[in-house]
């Protein structure tokens, strides 16, 4: 039997259930997690053969999810009642749930009618991947000389594994296998297709033919899925360590055109000038290629040339322009962004990347240029923009960098803390009006206002003195 790495407190659920005389395995992603041996697995599911009732009253504090019989227990609970300091900050909530058969999936999301199992059998059956359909029996080992360290987090533990469809063996073949019959696993939920390319991103699997072949002839199931579901397993796949080739394989899976057919549009869009690859080709290898683990700045990657198709003209026999590719493209992601239910702050990070990616560099700039282009930017996005732009490089077959975005870099930390918006000046209304004895109204807002553009320009000092000065000057020259 192999030996896993289990947090106590999933250990002491799993003695709890079974001392009361009741089955109980670990089951699910965690299984998957721990047999490839991850020790910081954040998603514990455990199965049971006890009914919610028979298990709520052996933790304290739980929550009872009548729809699909999951008790939920807080760990900081389960650490109250093992009598230890709570040491699990990551790990808050342990899922218990009854072996359960599922039947009839009208939304093609969540099963209609949810019954009692009556074994683990009838359980793993119902999963969707093989490598996600294997449970863990652990063994009632002698743990005290390793519980007594309260300090620790994990215990090692021997288990049984129950491995009813090869996940095994898929596991250690890498591949994406559908529990049963891909198309009725797809059919009953059709964001398992989307799943099935999360869990290859992230690993780097690959998903068996027929389990392919059976998204690509259910792919237009995912139009009946919400788009916040759809976002969270597109930003997961994003997130992973191949979003590239998970982006890659939702085309080739039929996914893409339901869910960014924007970003079909640049296939066989040739280029001119130093680029090697297509559009679709080096929107690709850009996210291949991008620094940046944040999902958001991954998608402004793959679409920073999505306006290219719609702006491509014929420039003499072999030319071809993109003019204002990034104008437009910043307008399509915008309806992307609303499309995939981006919050307000995504969507306009989103189109800053896009709007400003093709900014130029040259040494005459002054400091002035330099701050337009932070302002143009915003500070809390000047590092992503810098990720989106090694990304592109690399992902047209240039270097990471270059002489001339190394000096802009260094041009831009020197500039980086000067005021960016009337707020980032050392006076405020208040004290204007107290100077000159005037009441709130636009003069005060239109003298702010012209100080900015002069401390921006570098032509006036930041400095309290100075801008009261100034505001005087102003004044007077309005008045």
């Amino acid at each position: 039997m192999p030996q896993v790495a289990i947090p106590k407190p999933v250990k002491f659920v799993l003695d709890q259930l079974e001392s009361n005389g009741f089955e109980v395995y670990v089951v699910g992603g965690a299984v998957r997690d721990v047999l490839l041996g991850n020790e910081n697995v954040l998603d514990w599911d455990v199965t049971t053969n006890a009914t919610p009732e028979e298990v709520m009253p052996l933790f304290g504090e739980s929550f009872y999810d009548n729809a699909f019989g999951t008790v939920m227990v807080a760990v900081k609970h389960v650490a109250e009642q093992m009598e230890v300091e709570n040491v699990w900050e990551d790990l808050e909530v342990l899922d218990i749930t009854t072996f359960r058969t599922e039947s009839g999936y009208g939304d093609r999301r969540r099963p209609d009618k949810v019954e009692w199992g009556e074994s683990l059998e009838e359980d793993l059956q119902r999963r969707d991947f093989t490598v996600n359909a294997m449970a863990l029996k652990i063994q009632n080992a002698n743990l005290k000389e390793q519980n007594d360290i309260e300090k620790i987090k994990n215990v090692h533990v021997e288990a049984e594994i129950i491995d009813l469809y090869e996940g095994l063996k898929d596991l250690g073949d890498k591949v994406i296998r559908a529990v049963g019959d891909a198309g009725e696993r797809f059919e009953e939920d059709a964001l398992r297709m989307m799943r099935a390319i999360r869990i290859g991103a992230r690993m780097g699997f690959i998903i068996e033919k027929k389990t392919l072949e059976a998204i690509r002839e259910k792919a237009p199931l995912i139009q009946e899925i919400s788009w916040e579901r759809i976002r969270d397993e597109l930003m997961k796949i994003l997130a992973s360590d191949y979003p590239a080739d998970g982006i890659m394989l939702m085309h080739a899976a039929g996914l893409l055109e339901f869910i960014l057919p924007e970003v079909l549009e640049t296939e066989k869009v040739e280029q001119g000038g130093h680029h090697i690859y297509d559009v679709w080709k080096h929107s690709i290898e850009s996210l291949r290629e991008c620094p940046s683990r944040d999902p958001i700045v991954r998608l402004a990657t793959l679409l920073h040339d999505v306006g290219k198709p719609r702006t491509m003209r014929k420039q003499g026999p072999r030319g071809v322009t993109f003019y204002g590719h990034e104008v437009v493209g910043a307008r399509m992601v915008k309806v992307i962004a609303d499309r995939l239910r981006l919050s307000k702050k995504e969507k306009e990070k989103l189109f800053t990347l896009v709007r400003w990616h093709m900014f130029v560099y040259a040494p005459e700039m002054t400091d002035a240029a330099i701050r337009r282009f932070i302002r143009r930017v915003g500070r809390e996005n000047i590092n992503d923009m810098m990720m989106l732009r090694i990304g592109d490089r690399k992902g047209g077959g240039s270097r990471a960098t270059s002489w001339r975005l190394r000096e802009l870099q260094k041009r831009i930390g020197e500039n980086l803390y000067t005021p960016m918006s009337v707020r980032d000046l050392v006076i405020g209304g208040n004290e204007v009006m107290e100077m000159l004895k005037i009441k709130p109204g636009p003069m005060v807002g239109m003298i702010l206002e012209k100080m900015f553009t002069e401390v921006m320009e570098g032509n006036l000092e930041n400095e309290k003195t100075v801008l009261l000065t100034r505001a005087k000057e102003i004044f007077v020259e309005e008045t």
